[in-house]
């Protein structure tokens, strides 16, 4: 190895060094530093789900009326999704011991 490269690659891992240090002993965070805040409180987040939630089964509620279906509860979407969840899981436990 010749002197350049090992230059370099002590140089390089210096650097690395240095940066680590600095990352792992400063005292502030790193969204301290950059001074960083969410622009929506988690509770914010959760509400505006909630709401997106309640608009999406209102509109499939709307066309299931105009179709002559019976309309979805959220109950009642949560229980299909959890049967869902437990057919899947059911398939992939018997895949695994198939696998076996």
């Amino acid at each position: 190895m010749d002197g350049f490269t090992a230059m370099a690659i002590f140089f390089g891992v210096l650097a690395f060094g240095i940066f680590y240090a600095l990352g792992r002993y400063h005292p502030m965070t790193g969204p301290e530093v950059l001074d960083w805040k969410p622009t929506r409180s988690y509770e914010d987040e959760v509400a505006l789900e909630l709401e997106d939630v309640e608009q999406m089964l209102e509109a499939q509620n709307a066309r299931r009326r105009a179709d002559g279906r019976p309309e979805l509860t959220e109950e009642g979407l949560e229980a299909e999704v959890h049967r869902q969840l437990n057919d899947q899981r059911a398939r992939a436990r018997a895949y695994e011991d198939d696998q076996r």
